[in-house]
């Protein structure tokens, strides 16, 4: 079975609270400080306990994350507690009500958000949602973002002040209706991803559409699985994209934590 991995590209859009790990602006002079969590103190769990994983989220935009009314570019960096993916929010709108999944340097063409971002030897993905930018690097093995995060501040403002367009004419006139959106997702939901995860106890619901993003939940024994990161990467983000391939973002709103008897404990 191949729903086997949670893939980070759907990030829930809420605020998150102050005690959350926030990376550092990533200043005008394009020098990320990216901040590290801070160690837990070590607490011995049950093995049958499932792993506790955390979810990178978008902080939302709102008064106090940004100054008011600036005319400076500002961006803030927050990385995955796995360190492969970092998730840029801009005081600039890139992609308004959409978003767009770039998988490769040739899908970026015309985009000069994503062709510049592309342009950096790491970077593996990248996508685009309304004000923010995640990517994902290709050395899964770093987890120091500071010299990356660098990289991908200067390659925005430097879109953003080239005066192009973000993303291609041709992509935005070409975007679904969220109807067809929600029909294809739920489509596959129904036809592919729920039977293969059914025999586990599992379930997956399509919650809402926005645009050409999605918001998906994990019911039953996908809850609190211990493999639910492996099934979503592998099987479920793949599956949405090959039968909907204008999908932009998927975003899980599960509660991992209150899965206390998965399948796979």
């Amino acid at each position: 079975m191949n729903f086997m991995k949670r893939i980070f590209t759907g990030m829930k859009q809420e605020a998150k609270p102050e005690s959350s790990v926030m990376a550092e602006e990533v200043e005008k002079s394009t020098v990320a400080e990216v901040s590290q969590p801070e160690p837990e103190p070590e607490t011995e769990t049950p093995s049958n306990f499932p792993v506790v994983r955390s979810v990178i989220q978008i902080s939302a935009i709102s008064e106090g994350v940004f100054p008011k009314d600036s005319d400076e570019v500002s961006i803030k960096a927050q990385p995955t507690p796995t360190g492969d993916q970092c998730l840029f929010t801009v005081n600039r709108p890139l992609m308004k009500g959409y978003s767009w999944y770039f998988s490769d340097f040739e899908s970026a063409t015309e985009s000069s958000l994503a062709e510049a971002l592309f342009c950096l030897d790491d970077v593996e993905v990248v996508l685009v949602c309304e004000s923010t930018v995640t990517v994902t690097r290709k050395d899964k093995t770093l987890v120091d973002w500071i010299p990356l995060a660098k990289e991908v501040g200067t390659a925005i403002r430097d879109a953003l002040g080239a005066g192009k367009g973000l993303i291609a004419e041709k992509i935005i006139s070409n975007l679904p209706s969220e109807e067809d959106i929600r029909e294809g997702i739920q489509k596959v939901i129904d036809d592919e991803v729920n039977p293969g995860v059914a025999g586990h106890g599992g379930n997956i619901s399509l919650l809402a559409v926005k645009g050409n993003s999605v918001t998906i939940q994990m019911g039953g024994g996908c809850q609190g699985c211990s493999a639910a990161d492996l099934t979503l990467k592998q099987g479920i983000h793949t599956s949405f994209r090959k039968a909907v391939p204008m999908v932009g973002a998927i975003f899980d709103e599960t509660d991992h934590t209150a899965g206390l008897n998965p399948y796979f404990s």
